[in-house]
């Protein structure tokens, strides 16, 4: 039977219900695992703990500040989601620990905390790797370093990979060997150590060690300076040379830049190894490794002409177009004008020039440059979403001001959470079984309505929880948990505003069921004004906090939002078919019809004869 005019509908909020409580547990149990399990956070269910320590030369000291700087931005890579609460901290004067949920490899968290610098460098001249241990790429590379990529003028995910005369023209990777004389800029062999192009001082601890492994090689070192051509070494010299195969990378990495690239016993093994920070001074030649379609190929590079602090913004789809996923940099506006210019120098007088995009120690890609652009730049290659995911977190949140090293990897044990969880479980039931205990006392049937209104909405925040877990990295921590625990009283109260609404009504001697929809106009608005102010400073608090109190705003706001859906499509309805029943108006059941003033009896008493009786016993 339809409803008479101006009667709620109560049926379309249900079933409004139904379907959202069914869209997320479809999605609870037919997604991902299948498993309803919320992800639990560092101190519920433990984790895994990384120590790194920062590595300068001379076993210098690290500045605090930028080991503040550097833990920073580790907990904002680790963290993306903002919600996942990793434990960043530094300890000591050069350490920093990290501590993130569950059971997590050491090359993931090794991958989330590499340096991350990005540097476009043009250049000078390659040539294939010819050393005998270069058959696969070092482990250490990062996971894109096998990859070739695109800078693109277009912004746009669909940007072109193939060359055209529109001003959205992209560039595609076709480095090949050269077999050219030695680098430009670079000076000749000599007997000076210090590398080619060099326009800073060279530190003196670095000095050091430079000289004494040129006091290793010997007689290898004098005649790598006599060769000029990587790609035509006279093999007489091949038997001078051997002693490069027994350097380690981290004394290859003092060795000068020509010497690194033109020898070929130096290979990209090698290079590949050497430790984070070797390339990280801007205004020097360096030389690094990439690979194309014929295999592993070491590059001389010029000096950085653009660098990752540049880059304002990385993001990451799966664009056909460019062969599958890639990575979209934008450039700040004084980077923009930087890459532009740097696109202009490689593309000079119609010659074809290639950018290297060196990350850490590695060649991303070397595409050449078919002509100026000033649009973005796009990263594609063989990549796979973990790897775009890791390379556009990195670039997005800065490289590191400080190199680093692993030291030490192992678990993080749970116990001091669990007791805690569970005593915080136990003081929110005791308060939710409070609450419930004082409804049914004061409301008497309207306490039902509470107790459902609460299950329903339990339902909601459970799924909410395992879904964002699943697909969003959150992780429900104690604070969490105590926010949650905070949200129960924001919820009773959008009850409480309903019912005191409703008892005001009944008071001026309307009916129960004609009550409903006065009372409801008049809470409506201060429930929405409650719960706005609530999310909007549970909003406040997540934007400006860090660690468990981000996490703590989290889950009121999500909480609040929750309040809202459960009150509209639940508790509103379910009074308005309440009241339509005569066993739940009656002053017994439901304690509304002893509310009314002697007057409103009195009024409805004389409008008996017309109307019929009017119960006014008390219950």
């Amino acid at each position: 039977m339809a409803a008479p005019s101006g009667q709620l509908k109560a049926s379309r909020y249900f079933i409004a219900l139904a379907v959202i409580l069914i869209i997320v547990y479809a999605l609870v149990f037919f997604t991902g695992d299948k498993k309803p399990r919320p992800n639990l956070g560092l101190d519920l269910r433990g984790g895994t703990t990384l120590t790194l320590a920062a590595t300068l030369p001379g076993g210098k000291a690290p500045d605090q500040v930028k080991l503040e700087q550097a833990r920073q931005i580790i907990a904002d890579r680790v963290d993306a989601s903002g919600v996942s609460e990793p434990d960043v901290v530094t300890e000591g004067n050069s350490n920093i620990v990290i501590n993130v949920a569950g059971d997590v490899d050491q090359d993931t968290l090794n991958k989330l905390v590499a340096p991350a610098e990005l540097r476009f460098r043009k250049v000078l001249s390659s040539t294939p790797d010819k050393s005998a241990a270069t058959d696969e790429p070092s482990e250490s590379a990062s996971p894109s370093a096998s990859a070739s990529a695109s800078p693109g003028a277009s912004a746009a995910p669909g940007a072109s990979g193939t060359p055209t005369a529109s001003p959205t023209a992209t560039a595609t990777p076709t480095p090949k060997a050269s077999g050219s004389a030695a680098p430009s800029g670079s000076a000749a062999p000599s007997g000076s150590a210090n590398p080619s192009g060099s326009a800073a001082p060279v530190d003196a601890s670095i000095e050091q060690q430079r000289q004494k492994v040129i006091a290793k090689l010997g007689i290898s070192y004098e005649a790598a300076q006599s060769i000029q051509d990587p790609a035509q070494v006279d093999p007489q010299l091949a038997p001078y040379l051997a002693g490069f195969d027994t350097l380690k990378a981290e004394e290859v990495a003092v060795l000068p830049a020509d010497i690194q690239y033109k020898v070929p016993n130096i290979g990209c093994k090698q290079l590949d190894n050497r430790p984070p920070g070797a390339v990280h001074d801007v205004n020097q030649q360096i030389v690094a490794c990439g690979k194309d379609q014929n295999g592993r190929v070491k590059y001389m590079l010029d000096k950085a002409k653009v660098v990752g602090e540049d880059v304002s913004d990385a993001l990451f789809d799966n664009n056909v177009q460019e062969g599958g996923w890639v990575v979209h940099l934008k450039f700040k506006s004084s980077g923009q004008d930087k890459w532009t210019n740097l696109t202009k120098e490689a593309y000079d007088n119609g010659q074809q020039h290639q950018v290297a995009i060196v990350l850490d120690n590695n060649v991303v890609s070397a595409p050449a440059i078919r002509e100026v652009i000033s649009g973005d730049a796009v990263i594609s290659g063989s990549f796979t979403k973990d790897d775009v995911e890791t390379l556009s977190r990195q670039l997005k949140y800065g490289s590191l001001p400080l190199a680093f090293t692993p030291q030490s990897y192992g678990s993080v044990s749970p116990t001091l959470g669990s007791a805690q969880m569970k005593d915080g479980l136990l003081a929110g039931a005791i308060g939710l079984i409070l609450v419930v205990l004082y409804c049914l006392f004061y409301y008497r049937a309207l306490g039902l309505v509470v107790i459902a209104s609460l299950v329903v909405s339990g339902a909601i925040v459970f799924g909410g929880l395992v879904l964002l877990g699943r697909y969003q990295g959150y992780a429900l921590s104690l604070s969490g948990i105590a926010g949650f625990i905070v949200a129960i009283g924001i919820t009773a109260d959008s009850f409480v505003v309903f019912f005191e609404r409703l008892k005001d009504e009944v008071k001026d001697g309307r009916t129960v069921r004609s009550a409903v929809p006065r009372a409801w106009v008049r809470a409506r608005r201060t429930i929405l004004s409650a719960d706005t102010v609530s999310f909007l400073a549970a909003a406040v608090l997540y934007l400006i906090a860090i660690g468990a109190v981000k996490g703590f705003a989290f889950t009121l706001g999500l909480s609040t939002i929750i309040d809202l859906v459960v009150v509209f499509l639940f508790t509103h309805p379910l009074v308005a078919v309440l009241s339509r029943s005569s066993a739940f108006t009656s002053p017994r059941v439901s304690g509304l019809g002893n509310l009314r003033s002697d007057k409103s009896i009195a009024a409805a008493q004389q409008a008996a004869p017309r109307f019929g009786a009017v119960r006014t016993k008390e219950s």
